[in-house]
């Protein structure tokens, strides 16, 4: 068996690989880029591009060897029916999401600010997730889909460190997935939140999971 160094101590990799997901949080325009929903909310969007580079090379290493990926992306239906109208008017943003925006409707499925930047754009074989809430779990068919491929370990990466990413792995650590972090891999607005977040995953002997670097990671996979 392979280990990852890791925090608060080594992450056990599975002897079957393929039993290992790197999954990869809502790297869309919508947050990334200006324009989009993170803009609108008045973030400085530009901090979550400083995690492409090194999650791209990530990447590249899954699918050079052919291991299991799954993208997410927050969004909701044009007719909004499944955004909640307190999730719709929290906030108070210049834009809410269903509002025309520079990249067409803020977190609407389908429209050009809803895709994945493409550096991470998917290619065929990978699963992508919708999502209309912070967990890639909640009413989505990921948990089905994971179990299908018998899928145990799970790398989160993605943004924000403290909603989307810490929701997901928070879902998938209640239903015994085996879970990392990947530091690197994953961005706040509030560099302080990532922080925190980070802390709070491995504090008590890893409660949560646990937290590493990417190369630390690709280090125990080649």
């Amino acid at each position: 068996m392979n280990y990852v160094d890791a925090k608060p101590y080594a992450y056990p990799l599975p002897e079957n690989l393929n039993q290992l997901a790197l999954v990869i949080i809502d790297m869309q325009r919508d947050f990334m880029e200006p324009g989009g929903f993170g803009d609108a909310l008045g973030n400085d969007v530009l901090r979550l591009q400083a995690i492409v580079p090194t999650l791209k090379d990530l990447l590249s290493t899954f699918r050079q060897l052919q291991l299991p990926v799954v993208h997410t992306l927050e969004c909701h239906a044009p007719d909004l029916s499944d955004c909640p109208p307190s999730k719709q008017e929290r906030g108070k943003g210049s834009l809410k999401i269903g509002d025309e925006g520079p990249m067409g409707r803020i977190l609407v499925k389908g429209e050009p600010g809803n895709g994945i930047i493409p550096e991470l754009e998917p290619i065929a074989g990978e699963i992508v997730i919708y999502k209309p809430g912070k967990g890639a779990f909640y009413n989505t068919p990921l948990s089905e889909l994971l179990q299908e491929k018998g899928i145990t370990h799970l790398l989160l990466t993605g943004v924000t460190t403290e909603v989307c990413v810490q929701t997901t792995m928070r879902e998938a650590n209640d239903r015994g997935y085996e879970c990392l972090m990947v530091e690197d891999c994953t961005e706040s607005y509030f560099p302080e939140f990532k922080q925190a977040t980070l802390e709070m995953v491995t504090a008590q002997g890893g409660i949560v999971g646990w937290t590493a670097p990417a190369a630390a990671i690709k280090a125990a996979l080649v």
